[in-house]
């Protein structure tokens, strides 16, 4: 889920040559100005220029959070000829993602009030994993979920970071009483998405200064600093890592970069080393942003097959996410990507990438559909 804090982290390492101190974290949103420094900021919703530009790509999002219907909703994603990928997720450390059955309900009335704009991605209740049918009882749901137009199938970081069996030892990914599941997703053509660990400051110490400090002492389920017998982010990425090893026809996409955001070098090793392994872009493209340009440059022509738009918005009664907040996040980032413009992090300017129009087809559209068969299909 959104851990809009995360993208204030308190570390960024570069991609490429060796690292340098990190420049300071920046917020989530940016404000976007043309080419010269001394133009009128352009901030928020799209001009009517920059929505046809958008609009040419026939964007994806990949990552979003919908258990809400609305009409004017439904009105945004028509006016940015956009298709979103809704993905549920069970948490009881979440209010909104607690009660497993009512968002399930919530999702799909949401799904299908959308005119084919929104997919679906179900998951699992990994909390039951010590029942005796657990693997078969999952299968069975998951395969009703794929009769019915399910894509995909969320791996969520309860998984190594919370759930615990009867010795207190935690629940690791690679744990073999998922290993059936994994196959039958692999057997349906479906995709894993695994949000596995988290930013390396959930196993820091705890500091006041720092600006995801609040969410950090908000929720301590998920906080693994001093933990006794908390598994490392390291072991958490590792057993991952097994799952890609034992699973070569199971297509994984790496939630939030793979959860290594602070070492493009490492999640570029990962990209080459398993083919069958990619990641999305979802709330960590302050990441990219505070990168130097021309690393960044680098690494996404070089992985442009392998990264997928994303960004992890939400839309549910108790969020904070508006429609007006979607289409601003689209903008900016968009901005950065698509432009030579500058965007502003606290005072701090970065230039946009420029990248182009072929490389941002494959982020935006191309990737979404070759690693989601089935996305832009609607749901029966």
């Amino acid at each position: 889920m959104k851990n809009v804090v995360f993208l204030l982290a308190l570390e960024i390492a570069l991609c490429g040559c060796g690292s340098q101190s990190s420049p300071e974290a920046p917020t989530r949103t940016s404000t976007a100005i043309s080419q010269s420094s001394t133009a009128t900021p352009a901030a928020g919703q799209f001009s009517g220029q920059e929505l046809q530009k958008f609009i040419a790509l026939e964007p994806i999002d990949t990552h979003t959070h919908i258990y809400r219907s609305s009409p004017e909703f439904y009105a945004m994603l028509d006016r940015l000829h956009l298709h979103v990928l809704d993905i549920l997720v069970d948490d009881d450390t979440e209010p909104e993602m607690n009660d497993f059955a009512k968002e399930k309900r919530d999702a799909w009335s949401a799904i299908q009030g959308s005119n084919g704009r929104i997919a679906f991605c179900t998951t699992f209740d990994a909390y039951r994993f010590n029942q005796p049918d657990f693997a078969r009882q999952v299968i069975r749901g998951l395969d009703r979920d794929f009769a019915q137009g399910a894509v995909a199938v969320k791996f969520y970081k309860v998984v190594g970071m919370e759930i615990k069996d009867a010795r207190g030892r935690y629940l690791m990914p690679d744990n073999p009483v998922f290993e059936q599941i994994f196959k039958d997703i692999a057997a349906h053509n479906k995709t894993l998405i695994a949000h596995l660990a988290d930013p390396d400051s959930v196993w820091k110490a705890p500091d006041p200064a720092a600006p995801d400090y609040d969410y950090l002492m908000q929720h301590p389920a998920l906080y693994m600093y001093g933990k006794p017998g908390a598994p490392t982010k390291q072991q958490i990425l590792d057993a991952r890592d097994v799952l890609l090893k034992r699973n070569p026809k199971l297509r994984m996409v790496g939630a939030h970069l793979g959860s290594m955001e602070s070492n493009l070098d490492e999640l570029g090793q990962h990209l080459d080393k398993y083919p069958n392994f990619a990641v999305d872009l979802a709330a960590r493209m302050a990441y990219f942003e505070m990168q130097p340009r021309a690393r960044m440059i680098a690494f996404i022509t070089r992985y442009q097959d392998r990264l997928i738009y994303g960004t992890d918005n939400e839309f549910y009664l108790q969020n904070f996410d508006t429609v007006q907040g979607w289409e601003e996040t689209y903008a900016n980032d968009w901005r950065y990507l698509a432009t030579g413009g500058t965007v502003y992090y606290r005072g701090k300017k970065v230039q946009g990438l420029d990248l182009p129009p072929t490389i941002l087809h494959k982020l935006y559209h191309d990737n979404a559909v070759k690693w989601f068969p089935g996305i832009l299909q609607p749901l029966r």
